[in-house]
This record gives C-alpha cells, structure tokens and sequence, in this order.
C-alpha cells in the first residue's frame, strides 16, 4: 500500500512538468522567502560529466565521496530568490571553518553563500552552520550512502528509500533529478525554521522522469 501511494504522489508531483517552466531566478530581499531546500549532489555524476575536466578536489579518488551538500537554497513558493543584496559580505576565514565537512570544497562553500546564502537572511558562519544541520537531519539509505558498485535503479525507488529512512519525509516534499541518465540529485525541502520537512510542490515537479538511472559507485 506505502509503495502504491508513493508511486502516485511521484506521478501527480511530474505532470506539470513538461508544461510548465523550470524555476526561475528572481531578485529578492535577504530572510524574505518561504521555505529552505537542501541538495545533495550524487558526487560521481559531477565528476564523470564535470568535475573531472575541471581538475576539482571534490573529484580526488581518495575520498570516494558518494552524496555531498550542494546547496541549502532559499525558495519561494514559485521561482527562487539570487545573490541578494548589492556587496555581499565575503565569508571570513572563521566562517569557512562552519562549512568544513559540510560542502565537498571551499570553492562550492563561497559560491553556494554568494548565490544563495546571502538571501537567507544569516550571516556566513549561520547560513554555514545551518546547513550542517539541515544535512544531519537527513539519513542516507543505507543502499545509497555507499553502494559498493554501480546500480541502475527507477528514480522512484531512490525517493522510496529517502521516504522510508526519514520520518516525516514525503514524495511531495522532495525531488530526484538525472542528467545524461544518471542520478544528479536528491533534494529535500525544509520549513524556514529548519526544524522539519515540508510540501513544496514546484521543487517535487523537477522529478527525473526516466525509467531508471545510473547510480555509478563511488571511487
């Protein structure tokens, strides 16, 4: 019954996507939006389509890093808000000590806080440090965290096991994005306050409609 509800609440949340626009970038007002949304970037999609070219860090073999933070990304109901305010503060070196462990590399923490971190309202270190928080209140299944080798699987069993390893967590609060037949993301929206998941039914319409996707092993 659980996985035909779920397969119902994934098919409703992609109808609209195909007539409707992606999410567009608006200007706004820094701590003037509705609701937080946190991606997980599936590590070796980026690298195999950009990271490796671009010689990033994030991509070193040694760390064999599976889901890494993204972003946390303020949204409004409709369309998202972007690099609020005219001089945005350059995070200090004390702040990137909060993003340590939370983003893949300093590079992605100082553009994730120029994009978006500086329409959360939160000063460097807050934005950094709410972040931390919004991945600890995620739990990775434990067939994803790291898979010891490469899986094909249909996007809506990836959002099935989400579901299932966090209480609370619905379809219609997440998105499970592909590019070039392979798994992007996994991203998951919270309340303003952080302090649970919530309904965002723009962000659960970026669903990858494929049949299956690629969840290439970490390495």
């Amino acid at each position: 019954m659980r996985a035909a509800l779920l397969a119902g609440s994934l098919a409703l949340a992609g109808l609209g996507l195909a007539a409707g626009a992606a999410a567009q970038e608006r200007s706004g007002t820094p701590g003037e939006f509705d609701f937080y949304v946190l991606a997980l970037s599936w590590s070796p999609t980026y690298c195999a389509l950009t990271g490796e070219r671009r010689g990033d860090a994030q991509c070193d073999p040694r760390r064999g890093l599976g889901f890494v933070v993204h972003g946390l990304w303020p949204q409004y109901t409709r369309g998202y808000p972007t690099e609020c305010g005219a001089f945005p503060r350059s995070p200090s070196r004390l702040a990137l000590e909060e993003a340590e462990g939370v983003f893949p590399s300093e590079g992605l923490a100082r553009h994730e806080w120029r994009k978006h971190g500086t329409c959360s309202g939160r000063d460097p270190a807050g934005y950094f440090r709410d972040a931390r928080r919004a991945r600890e209140a995620v739990t990775l299944p434990p067939g994803l965290a790291k898979p010891e080798g490469d899986l094909r699987l249909a996007p809506i069993e990836i959002a099935r096991q989400f579901v299932t390893s966090n209480p609370g967590l619905r379809p219609d609060m997440m998105a499970v994005t592909c590019k070039a037949g392979r798994l992007e993301e996994v991203r998951i929206c919270f309340s303003k306050d952080l302090r649970g998941f919530t309904p965002c039914p723009e962000v659960a319409r970026q669903n990858c409609r494929a049949g299956e996707v690629v969840v290439e092993a970490a390495r």
